[in-house]
């Protein structure tokens, strides 16, 4: 997996400053679907939501600045995304192995 060093993400100045910072989520888009690497690490599972809300917001602004798309407009497409998979069929989730465990 290499993507261009302008398309790379980089850790923000801020939480490498922050000793207590949790990395709480990682998703890619691989063979047509996303993947991730989860970790449960808020006691209140409502706090996990309100990080996926604002998520949905900075993503909305990285589409109009990096695409020149509104900014609102694209935040009702992704929450339409949203709403498309919690009306659509039930997701399974998929375990995988992580490299270098036993098998």
């Amino acid at each position: 997996m290499s993507e261009a060093e302008e398309h790379q993400l980089k850790t923000p100045a801020s939480v490498a400053a922050d000793a207590e910072a949790v990395e709480i989520i990682r998703v890619w888009w691989s063979k047509n679907e996303p993947v991730m690497s989860v970790k449960p690490a808020f006691n209140d599972p409502r706090r996990f939501g309100q990080v996926l809300a604002l998520a949905a917001r900075h993503m909305a602004h990285a589409y109009e600045v990096r695409h020149g798309q509104d900014e609102k407009q694209a935040y009702n497409k992704i929450l339409a995304g949203i709403s498309d998979v919690l009306n659509g069929p039930a997701v399974a989730t998929v375990v995988e192995d992580q490299p270098g465990s036993a098998q």
